[in-house]
């Protein structure tokens, strides 16, 4: 019963967006939307991307470019995999400012008063 639901009405149909070449030119825009994204970092992020992705004006056509060539689903997932790459990325850098040696709190210790 739960299969019907998920199951194509044709079943011979061939999807053209999961096709190679569909997919190539998705993962194409999708790579110029965030190479985008880093080479405008220094701008503020004013657009608002699924997800809670925010972009900055000058790359609002990579974002449509990106938008019209892949399936929404995976335009969520590629924005969903981006910002927990950013989030780890931010995390890991963070370490790096924390690194040395680490001083220990030295032991209190009481000297018999004779």
């Amino acid at each position: 019963m739960a299969l019907e639901a998920y199951a194509s009405p044709n079943p011979d149909k061939v999807h053209a967006d999961v096709l190679t070449k569909a997919r190539e030119s998705c993962y194409k825009a999708r790579d110029a939307f965030y190479a985008c994204l880093e080479n405008e970092s220094d701008k503020k992020p004013t657009e608002i991307a699924s997800v809670g992705l925010l972009y900055p004006v000058q790359c609002k056509q990579c974002r449509s470019e990106f938008v019209n060539q892949c399936r929404s689903s995976w335009v969520k997932h590629f924005d969903r995999q981006y910002c927990q790459n950013k989030r780890v990325q931010r995390l890991l850098d963070d370490k790096e400012s924390r690194r040395g040696s680490l001083t220990l709190p030295q032991p209190y210790i009481l000297k018999p008063t004779a």
